[in-house]
């Protein structure tokens, strides 16, 4: 079993300039503050046909329902990858050291002054029983931290 997110995220911005926010390591520092993450590492590195970001990120696993910290203890590691090629991206997001995976692309398409960024992701949780449960709650963080990122690009790109 597995879950699906889709989530889109419409900018006043043509598109060239979402993508160069999103290779920003300045911009991803930014939406971490703004989730209050503990610790983290960004790196961002320019390819022959885009970029790459990695996010290492420790996050406080207050509100977690009791049934899945047991799961992820007092601190969650969760490592976000992207390899853009162009427009389009491979995401990749992990908790290390835990079942389950996160993975899907990422686009920003648009016309003129405006574009959307259309995030799809797939998450699955092998384990028995709470699995989908788990995918729930993982699928909704993941909800959660994409709006912040559309929030803090807002911001960024009105500068």
């Amino acid at each position: 079993m597995s879950k699906r997110l889709v989530h889109e995220m419409a900018y006043d911005a043509p598109a060239e300039k979402v993508l160069a926010m999103l290779a920003d390591p300045a911009f991803r520092e930014e939406v971490c503050d703004y989730q209050r993450v503990l610790r983290r590492e960004v790196t961002a590195t320019e390819t022959a046909d885009g970029f790459e970001v990695t996010i290492d990120q420790y996050q406080a696993a207050q509100g977690i329902p009791s049934f899945a910290k047991k799961f992820v203890g007092d601190e969650i590691n969760i490592v976000q990858t992207e390899s853009w090629h162009g427009p389009t991206g491979d995401v990749t997001v992990t908790i290390p050291g835990k079942p389950g995976e996160m993975s899907g692309t990422a686009a920003v398409a648009g016309s003129g002054e405006t574009c959307v960024e259309t995030v799809d992701l797939t998450i699955k949780v092998n384990i028995p029983l709470v699995g989908g449960k788990i995918e729930g709650l993982i699928a909704d963080l993941l909800l959660k931290a994409l709006k912040a990122e559309h929030k803090v690009g807002q911001q960024y790109l009105a500068r």
